[in-house]
């Protein structure tokens, strides 16, 4: 189950696979925890309800070469620009995330999980988080601030037409239903960000810092207006901006089902999490941003990874058992 919008504290952990350990029972048996943690029937909560509780699992591109590597969450991540990535905190076997309004949940939650797992799982690194309070874009869609101070994830494929089109796998059958992840933590300098005038921060990002609306004009649900210009000439959402850089019309790519998290361990900045059904979309994004994008400079890189994000499972199909055995 993927996060939901409201839910404020995150957790996620990257282990990998100990050699020889089947994937398949490990899988279910994250499965059993996942189903008896979300009923609050798991005493390993210790008494707390579960409330909003959501479980997220991935399998890395290692695990999914095992099966088929032409499949996707087949491929890796290559590297980009604006990276200082540790061996240890690049790719991995499984991701687990953890998503509540309780962070003591989140907490006994993922212990519960990692306890399951045993020695069959070694952990490489972990990271929590938390998003900032909502603001209105238009209907039930909310989106938070990031570190930065900006509404953050307004372009996604909020529509269910838009999720089924660039979100969720149609295929092939081992992986329908299930999405691709793409996580990557970052350091960002909050200083020298902070310091800019309001309207040179605005223009970094191509909207408005107070109401989230693009530079192009109208409100934070407008879409922007790429061709905009001042009367001068000047593209009203500046060529370098974050907004127009990322955007997948510009792309040419789908969208991408973006979260943010802010973090304050081991150094300030925010967590990254996309879903999308085509890596690409996100390989294609950042390769434009590495080329022009101004907010790459106010980050480093330092975890990162993709994951098949796993299709749902029920009792007759428990979770991973399309892919292993």
């Amino acid at each position: 189950m993927l996060p939901r919008d409201a839910q404020p504290h995150l957790l996620v952990v990257v282990a990998d696979v100990a050699e020889g350990v089947a994937v398949g029972p490990l899988l279910a048996e994250f499965g059993d925890v996942i189903r008896a943690l979300t009923a609050g029937t798991d005493a390993r909560l210790l008494g707390l309800p579960p409330g909003d509780l959501t479980v997220t699992v991935g399998v890395g591109p290692r695990l999914v070469g095992l099966v088929d590597p032409a499949l996707p969450g087949g491929a890796d991540l290559p590297a980009f620009a604006h990276e200082r990535i540790a061996p240890r905190d690049r790719g991995g076997d499984l991701l687990v995330q953890v998503c509540a309004g309780d962070p003591v949940v989140v907490s006994l939650a993922a212990a519960a999980l990692l306890g399951q797992a045993g020695d069959r799982a070694r952990e490489r690194w972990r990271q929590s988080g938390r998003r900032g309070a909502a603001v209105p874009v238009t209907g039930d869609l909310t989106a938070p601030r990031n570190a930065f101070g900006f509404v953050d994830g307004v372009v996604g494929p909020h529509t269910a037409d838009q999720q089924r089109r660039d979100l969720w796998l149609a295929g092939p059958t081992p992986v329908a239903g299930g999405t691709i992840a793409v996580v990557r933590r970052m350091e960002v300098d909050l200083v020298r960000f902070a310091a800019l005038p309001v309207a040179e921060q605005e223009a970094v990002f191509g909207r408005r810092r107070d109401d989230g609306a693009p530079l192009s004009g109208g409100t934070i649900a407008s879409d922007p207006d790429l061709g905009a210009k001042t009367p001068d000439g000047r593209y009203l959402i500046p060529a370098d901006a974050h907004l127009r850089r990322a955007h997948p019309a510009a792309v040419g790519v789908g969208l991408m089902l973006r979260r943010s998290y802010s973090i304050d361990q081991p150094s300030p900045g925010l967590l990254f999490v996309s879903f999308q059904n085509d890596l690409a979309t996100f390989t294609r994004t950042l390769t434009r941003m590495d080329h022009g994008d101004a907010l790459l400079s106010f980050t480093t890189t330092t975890a990162g990874g993709t994951f098949l994000v796993l299709p749902g499972f029920d009792d007759g199909r428990p979770l991973g058992s399309t892919l292993f055995r």
